[in-house]
């Protein structure tokens, strides 16, 4: 549809008598802006007309908040202005703003806040002071946020996306990669490549979190969670729950791939920022029902000589112990707890572990080579058979600060890197039965040292000790420089 020639209406305004005086050759002023409502005003959902359901000339009445399309007459908007006598539309896509059915359009200073909610941007200077504000944010309705700690819409039960984009949102280099365009606005694709669109709304969903001036103290992921719809082709929905794990492994990688990421470790963001590596030994177990002699014949042959394989990871698997099975009177309220050192001992490169398979059974053992700059922890903590899934409670005790991975690492390869000490910035929770429990996840604002605990519209301020008494899932920790 296309759009009609604007009419240049210079306003003036006169001192004396106060009226509005129209001339030509000139767009400014418009007598209808104290019509505006910004409470109404909400960009973060899909840009479609809400008669038409078309993307195509789309504008948001800054009245009533609702979606139109066009601008010449008998469009939605037109008619929508004409009936309801609401006059200010923005162009979602141009960021002009129109007075209809006048048809002229609008420039003035005052209007500059509602573009920046629709399309926050950063300077490279505010970028590198966001850990260092403390400043505090007000939005429309009087309350305060702190940007960065606002809650996310759960539209029915996305809670598992929520946290993990929370928690990725204060990784530093990740952070700081989408809050600038041009960083990955500048990466050619190849024509018709429409995985440009989950970049492209994850960086719009970062720079509405760290917004400091958002008009509502809460954000909504719909556009980001409609472009991991149609991206996992309805793998992951916001219809039904999901797991945080499967979600962050699929968004890494497809992250990964759309920034035309490859195998080699600097070729994205992502790897930058998450890739390890470790070394696999795997010795296969000879059959139960021979001797030792047969065993020991079967042992020596090259089929059964361990084999080592070098391997990447974007986050470690740690195994929890198994529960007790049976619990007398006197110990039946206790939680089993593990310390987290004990669960880490699995990539030590000396403790084998059984695998078992439909035809042979193997032992492997694990061991770091590489520590990447944020290092993810996933605690097992659900395990699924024919009928049902199982949930661990046992407790993981874990310190906040000064985590020592390189007690890991062998003399030879801790001596490769210039620090092994990390500290939790993110803490993803499950709490409940298993498919039917919620998540919440505590994120630690730099600028003031605070933990915040949020869930969905949800935050507020928690002691670093309680963090550690939850059923921690997952768990990001960051190097120290």
């Amino acid at each position: 549809m296309e759009e009609p020639p604007i009419k240049k209406i210079k306003t003036e305004y006169n001192q004396e008598t106060k009226p509005f005086i129209k001339t030509e050759n000139s767009i400014q002023q418009c007598p209808y802006l104290d019509t505006i409502n910004r409470q109404y005003l909400d960009f973060d959902f899909e840009k479609l007309c809400s008669v038409s359901l078309t993307r195509i000339n789309v504008y948001a009445c800054l009245v009533c908040g609702k979606y139109f399309q066009g601008r010449g007459t008998n469009t939605h908007a037109y008619t929508h202005s004409v009936a309801e006598s609401h006059h200010v539309f923005l162009n979602l896509h141009t960021l002009k703003f129109y007075c209809l059915p006048d048809n002229y359009e609008i420039i003035d200073s005052s209007l500059e806040d509602i573009k920046y909610v629709l399309n926050p941007t950063f300077t490279g200077n505010q970028i590198r002071n966001l850990d260092k504000s403390i400043k505090l944010s007000r939005a429309i309705d009087g309350s305060l946020y702190m940007p960065g700690i606002v809650g996310l819409n759960n539209i029915k039960a996305n809670d598992y996306c929520n946290v993990v984009l929370q928690a990725l949102s204060h990784v530093v280099p990740l952070r700081d990669y989408f809050l600038s365009e041009l960083n990955y606005n500048r990466i050619k694709r190849p024509p018709g490549d429409s995985s440009f669109l989950l970049v492209q709304r994850f960086g719009e969903l970062m720079r509405k979190l760290w917004n400091p001036r958002n008009f509502k103290a809460h954000v909504s992921p719909h556009e980001m969670l409609q472009a991991v719809v149609l991206w996992s082709r309805k793998k992951f929905q916001f219809t039904q729950q999901g797991d945080p794990i499967d979600f962050l492994s699929w968004f890494l990688n497809a992250l990964h791939r759309a920034l035309n990421g490859t195998k080699k470790k600097d070729s994205s963001i992502i790897y930058t920022s998450f890739l390890g590596s470790m070394s696999i030994y795997t010795r296969k177990i000879p059959p139960t029902d021979l001797d030792d002699k047969q065993k020991r014949t079967l042992m020596a042959t090259p089929e059964y000589q361990e084999v080592t394989s070098e391997s990447p990871f974007l986050y470690l698997t740690c195994d929890l112990p198994p529960p007790p099975l049976f619990i007398d009177e006197f110990r039946e309220n206790i939680i089993p707890q593990v310390n987290l050192y004990q669960l880490l001992t699995k990539f030590n490169g000396q403790t084998e572990k059984e695998y078992k398979t439909y035809k042979e059974n193997f032992l492997k053992r694990f061991e770091i080579t590489k520590l990447p700059p944020y290092l993810i922890l996933y605690i097992k903590r659900f395990t699924k058979n024919t009928f049902f899934v199982e949930k661990n409670p046992t407790i993981v005790n874990f310190p906040v600060k000064n985590v020592d991975f390189g007690e890991l690492l062998s003399p030879e390869i801790k001596a490769k890197h210039k620090n092994t000490v990390y500290d939790l910035i993110a803490n993803i929770v499950h709490d409940g039965e298993p498919g039917k429990g919620t998540y919440r996840v505590h994120i630690l604002q730099k600028s003031t040292g605070k933990w915040y605990e949020m869930q969905d519209l949800h935050v507020s301020d928690i002691l670093p000790q309680m963090i550690t008494l939850t059923e921690a899932y997952i768990q990001i920790y960051e190097i120290r420089p």
